[in-house]
């Protein structure tokens, strides 16, 4: 999935999306854990702007993501201190390592097999310093059997266009992934021009003992888990885990 045409409208989309304490959030953590931290890889970094705002608070920062057109609108905004480079999680070799990685929005729950888990948290180990911080977040298991995947409706418009989002879930139970399967109607205010995009997300989610043994088989370990936003114990009604891990 590179999101070629949802990146059209991504920004759009997530208009709605806490970015600013998101990112303090995360700032906060890195304070915690890695006081001395100075350069950050975020790893799906999408349009830039959890790079931006680390950027913001003195971070040297580093993005990459799978979509061409997601780092081109990256790109385009010019922000200081920000470089981004398009790449595969999987096997991007930049050839340096940070002090902090990060991989926020769910981006590890794209990854759906074990191979590709294992993969990519290989990359990131070799990218991590030693002693280095990785922070992600993911779907938690237990809320997601718990709460269920429904059905939802998203509607929002901007000066030029109208956009309609359904997003109907499949649950393959016994890989533990969902197939979100969204359907944009996007209506232009001025020409009236109608289109309609279908895509599909696969999306896995975790246990924490899952998650540790794949972590420790990729020569990581985790520090901590804590609900995404709030710092409290991960339960059946959190949906979105935060891994503190080095």
């Amino acid at each position: 999935m590179v999101f070629r045409n949802y990146a059209k409208y991504y920004n759009l989309l997530y208009n709605d999306k806490d970015y600013k304490g998101e990112s303090e959030y995360i700032i906060n953590l890195i304070k915690k854990y890695s006081v001395n931290a100075l350069s950050v890889l975020d790893i799906g970094c999408g349009t830039g702007k959890h790079a931006s705002l680390l950027a913001a608070d003195g971070f040297l920062v580093t993005g990459v993501d799978l979509s061409a057109d997601m780092i081109g609108l990256a790109e385009s905004k010019n922000y200081k201190n920000c470089d981004f480079y398009n790449a595969n999680a999987r096997d991007f070799n930049l050839n340096r390592q940070f002090d902090v990685i990060t991989s926020l929005f769910h981006v590890i729950s794209y990854q759906t097999t074990n191979d590709v888990i294992e993969e990519v948290f290989l990359n990131i180990r070799k990218h991590l310093k030693p002693e280095g911080l990785f922070i992600f977040d993911f779907w938690y298991t237990p809320a997601v059997l718990t709460q269920k995947p429904t059905v939802r409706i998203k509607r929002l418009e901007d000066s030029e266009i109208k956009v309609t989002r359904l997003s109907e879930p499949v649950h393959h139970f016994n890989d533990n992934v969902i197939d979100v399967n969204f359907e944009l109607h996007i209506k232009a205010k001025n020409s009236g021009k109608y289109e309609i995009i279908k895509e599909l997300h696969k999306m896995r989610y975790f246990s924490i003992p899952e998650l540790n043994f794949i972590l420790t088989k990729c020569g990581l370990q985790s520090l901590h888990y804590e609900e995404w936003m709030t710092g409290n114990n991960p339960s059946d009604e959190t949906w979105g885990v935060c891994c503190i891990s080095n």
